[in-house]
Parts: C-alpha cells; structure tokens; sequence
C-alpha cells in the first residue's frame, strides 16, 4: 500500500498568501496593488462576490463627509469588496435621504454595486418594543406599521434592491397579540402576522414606488426556531424576490453566541435552498466572537452550501481591522474557485429530512453535530424518497405521511437511520419502532449519562452524553452503550428488516427545556459531550451514515467531509490540535490527487487516503484527470 502523508499549516498559508499576489499583475505602488485586488475581484464576479453591510449608524457617521466616502472606497478596493449594502434604518436612526442619495451615487460611480437595507428593530421613539426578552418589535401594532411603512416608502425611491435583515421576527406577548391571536398557536399567529406584513408592509408599497425594485429576506441562522418567532419559510420566500441566508456561525467552543457547530452554516443554507423555489442568493456571516479560523471558517461552508455571493457583516469592522480580512482576501482565489466548483457539482451524502415549520423536540440543531463527525449530511426540506441513505430526526416527525414514505424507501432498499425522538413523536412510531427492533412504547425521557462503555468499561466523558430515552431493544443489537449512574442505556442501535438496515440513535442535543434552563431564546445552550466521544465511537457512527454511500472513515469528531460529486473532496479539521484521517472511497483512492488549495500534488495508488492535518485546516481534494 502507498501512502502519501499531506500537511496543511499555517506556514503553508504564507506560501499561498505569496502564490496568490504573484499571479496579479505586477505593481510598484500600493495603490496599484489594491486597484489589482479589486480588479480581479471584478473579474471573478460571476463566480463568487463579496459585500459589505454598512449600519445605519456607520451610514450616518463615515459615510456623510466625503473623506468617510474615500476611506470606504480604499477598503472595499483592498479587499475585493464589490458590493455595498447601505442601511436606511436601525435601532431608531433613519438616516438622512441625501446621504443615502450621496453614498448610492458615490459607489456606483466607483464601480461598487448597491443595495438597500433596513434592520426591522425598535428605537425610542419608532415603533413599539414587543412584551419580551429579545429586542424586537410588536408587529401587531398599528405605531410599528406605520413607523417601517415610511421608511420602505423612502428607501424604495433611492435603491432598485433592497434586504430585510434579520428581524422580521417576534416574540411579542402582549394584550395586543395575545388578542389577534385568538385561538391559534403563538406559531401559526406569528407566521400569519409576518408573512402577511412581508407583502402589504415591504413588497407592496416598495413596488408600487419603484415598480423594478427587487426585495429580498435575509433569514437568520436559528433554523430550528424560525417557526417559534414569526419566519415563515414556505410562504416568505413565495412573495420575495430573492432570500439570503445567515451562516454565521461563529466560534463553536464560547458561549457568547451558543456554542454553535461550523457545519450549521451549510445546513440552513442548503435547507433554506431547497425551499426558496430557486430565489437563494447569497450567505451572510459576521465578525461576532470570530478569530480569524472562525472567520475563514464561515466563509468556506457559505461557499459549500452553493452561495455565489457572501455579505460580512459589518462595515464598521473593516474599519477597526480583524484578523480574518487578510485570511479572505488571500484565499479569494481558491474561494471563488471552490464557489465556480460546487456550482457545477454541489456537495452531495446523506440526506437529513426536516419538513418546513417542524418542532425539533430534544433534536434541535442535531444535523450540525451530526455534519461534525465527517458525514456528508445534506438537509431537504421534502422526504427524500430516492436517496441511499436518510436520516429521520424528531423534526421528520411534523410529516403526517411518514409511514408510507419510510415504507417505501425501505422497498427502494434504502440504509434509514431514526432517532429515539422520531419514533416517540411520529405517526405510526409503533409500527417504525417494530422495524427498528425496539420495544414499544418509547418515550421521552431524558437521561444524562456521565459515562460511556469501552471494551466492557465504563468511561467518563466531558460533559457527560445526552440521551433522549431510556429504550429497550427487542429485535435490535446494541452497537454503543452509556452508563448513568448503575444503568446502561443504548446509544446506537442496528437493527434487519426485511433485508434493510435500520439504526437508532438514542441522542439528545436540546429541547426547549434545556433551553429555559439557561435562559437562552436561539442559540445551543451548552456544549455537548456528544463531540468529546473517542475516535473509536466515532467511526462506528461515521460508518452506519457513510457505509451505504461507498465512504470509509477514520477520523475523530469534529471533522467534516462534503464530496463534490465522486471526483472531489472537501475535508475540514475544525479541532484545535492536529489530528490523521484516513478515507477510502470511489473516486479519491487510485491514482493522483490535487489539493485545490495548496496545488499540491497527492499520490493515491492504495486503497487508503491517509492524511495529517494541522489544526484548524482544510484540503480540497480532486481527481486529475
């Protein structure tokens, strides 16, 4: 066998820095440099764009005086920056008509693209703040409507594309809602609400002004909650003209904006796709508890997940500086690439299903932790009756259909893999669990087990595992077992029928419980243990997703793997220290590779790919032909 050992570092990094400015036109003064930057920025726009989000407050402050105008323009050269997004109002501000007129004018002028955009939240004196925690607004008030209506109605004369930012949302409780509630759900309430606003409030009055005006929503990063808060991701994206996804995902292991996977950027991204009827247009992501491997980080999952364009957040970042800047104008080039790439051959594996609007029980934000442990998981909006492999987590439950679809994927002779939560919750769970060999009834009941069983020993595991049950096989044989206090449980399970295999995993991430804990609304409340399980436990889950796909892993968590077709290979290492992957599969084993970001060249005569990754570092994997 024929192994060639790969390291990409840091240092490696600088390499790439120097390749890169070597492949611009030459220059001999800076500000040649940065009109290069810009240039070649121009040049790949159909590929991949970048764009900045400028506040209302930044509008108001930098963008007024001409020297603030300039200094704008030098950023957006520098970092190949072809796209401004001038806000019109947040927080309370509405900025001054000229001054958005100027700005517009000014970056056209310059070759800069522009966009509206408006941040729906409340200020002292506009609109009414709702009866809740977060600050956002009532949208049942009459102040609210007004309030934004004037605004839209101004903004829509300067800009012909204009972008609702996150807030079209709420979790008012107050007299009023409580009364337009009537008996419906807070959910369905809010959805009614909003959905109807986002027409008679935004699109309608913006049309009717400037009739070529194109409106987009940006939708947040919370996937698992948007029905909870108003979002409404069927009908929204029926009467606006584009949707823009957040991905900002941040830095997974601090509290500040919850613990949050890398790989959910891709998630909300490729769910929200599969239900935007072909109107996704870009990613989003921000500098907020970024270092500079977060940073870069979100960048390369937002390009995965098929996004052409790519908002940082915000403007006045550029100006303070952050370490991640340099990071994505040195990598643009292999961006852009990479964004020409999956736009030919999006990232494909097994497919996760999450109905529109479904509850997610103790199962909230479960595909970024199950993206995590290098399986190619792909979330759809719609049951995937042809796929090879489908996992059903408790938000597949929200199907009334389920049954009949699992049955006749198991005709098409389909790898299903359930959680403990599905099968509590979902109609005909009786009948599904008899085919995942567990014994009936299952029940939600969660279990915190300090502990996990290794070669007949228990041992302790950081945070401790979560299971959401405490379930029985019948038919079924126990693949990993936990321990809390004297009781083991079953962790993972596999059980035949009629010639298929099916698997449970008894997993819980978050529920709303765990959620009210800690008083968090959106984001993971706490870190899991689920990521802290050995490497050993994790390429037997690895394998029960991968196996069916023709994917041979080994490798600890917290390692992401998203193939490009059969011919290309993305493979992430989000640990903070270096870690070996070994992969054998169709298509990247036989012959020689080519990493996309390196230009190294990689032999691969054996059966096995073995690679040593420094922390923190990725490789893009592809067959020469």
């Amino acid at each position: 066998m024929n192994l060639k050992l790969i390291r990409i570092s840091r240092r490696g990094l600088n390499v790439l820095v120097c390749l890169f400015v070597l492949q611009l036109p030459s220059c001999t003064q800076q500000t040649e440099a940065v009109d290069d930057m810009f240039n070649y920025a121009q040049k790949r726009k159909t590929d991949l764009r970048f764009g900045s989000y400028i506040t209302a407050h930044s509008v108001q402050n930098l963008l007024s005086k001409e020297e603030g105008l300039r200094e704008a323009l030098s950023l957006f050269r520098a970092n190949g920056i072809t796209k401004a997004y001038i806000e019109a109002y947040r927080g309370g501000l509405v900025v001054d008509k000229q001054v958005l007129l100027r700005a517009r004018d000014f970056f056209l002028k310059n070759g800069i693209d522009v966009v509206g955009g408006i941040a729906t939240v409340p200020g002292k004196d506009f609109g009414v703040r709702q009866e809740a925690r977060l600050g956002w607004f009532n949208w049942q008030n009459k102040k609210t409507q007004d309030d934004l209506k004037r605004v839209v109605l101004m903004a829509s004369e300067i800009f012909d594309e204009f972008i609702i930012d996150d807030f079209l949302c709420t979790g008012d409780t107050s007299a009023e809602s409580k009364t337009a509630k009537g008996d419906r759900s807070w959910s369905q309430y809010r959805r009614d609400l909003l959905s109807g606003l986002s027409s008679t409030l935004f699109i309608d009055p913006a049309k009717i002004v400037n009739p070529k005006i194109t409106m987009i929503i940006k939708y947040p990063q919370w996937y698992d909650r948007f029905h909870l808060f108003g979002y409404d991701v069927v009908r929204e994206p029926a009467v606006f003209d584009k949707v823009w996804v957040g991905t900002e995902t941040r830095g997974q292991y601090t509290q500040r904006y919850g613990f949050v996977q890398p790989y959910e950027g891709f998630v909300n991204y490729r769910w929200l796709a599969s239900l935007s009827q072909g109107k996704i247009s870009g990613g989003w992501f921000d500098h907020g508890d970024c270092d500079a491997d977060d940073f870069i980080e979100q960048a390369y999952q937002t390009v995965l997940a098929g996004a052409k364009d790519i908002v940082l957040f915000h403007y006045y970042k550029l100006v303070e500086g952050h370490p991640g800047h340099h990071l994505l104008r040195m990598q643009f080039g292999q961006l852009a690439d990479l964004a020409a790439a999956v736009a030919k051959n999006p990232v494909v594996g097994v497919t996760g299903y999450k109905p529109p609007n479904s509850d997610a029980g103790g199962d909230l934000y479960i595909m970024d932790f199950i993206g995590m442990f290098g399986i190619p998981l792909v979330p759809v909006s719609s049951y995937p009756g042809e796929s090879k492999v489908i996992f059903l987590p408790t938000q597949a439950a929200a199907d009334p259909e389920i049954l009949v679809k699992v049955e006749h994927s198991l005709q098409q002779k389909a790898t299903i893999i359930f959680t403990t939560g599905f099968l509590a919750t979902a109609n005909g769970g009786e009948k599904l669990a008899a085919m995942a060999g567990i014994e009936w009834p299952v029940n939600i009941s969660p279990v915190s087990a300090e502990s996990i069983i290794r070669e007949s020993r228990a041992e302790k595991i950081k945070y401790g595992l979560d299971l959401e049950s405490k379930i029985r096989p019948g038919s079924a044989h126990t693949l990993l077992t936990a321990k809390a206090g004297n009781t083991v449980y079953p962790f993972l399970t596999e059980n035949e029928f009629s010639g298929n295999k099916i698997y449970t995993l008894n997993t819980h991430t978050f529920s709303q419980a765990d959620f009210d804990r800690v008083g968090e609304v959106l984001l993971c409340p706490k870190p899991l243990g689920l990521l802290e399980v050995p490497e050993d436990w994790a390429n037997t889950i690895r394998k029960v997703f991968n196996e069916p796909l023709g994917i041979e892993m080994q490798a600890p968590t917290r390692i992401a793997l998203q193939p490009l077709g059969d011919s290309s290979w993305v493979i992430h290492n989000y640990n903070t220290e270096a870690v070996t992957v070994s992969l054998s599969a169709k298509g990247i084993t036989g012959g020689v590779l080519t990493d996309r970001l390196s230009g190294e060249k990689i032999s691969s005569l054996g059966v096995i790919l073995q690679l040593n990754m420094e922390p923190r570092s990725r490789v893009w994997l592809q067959k020469d032909n």
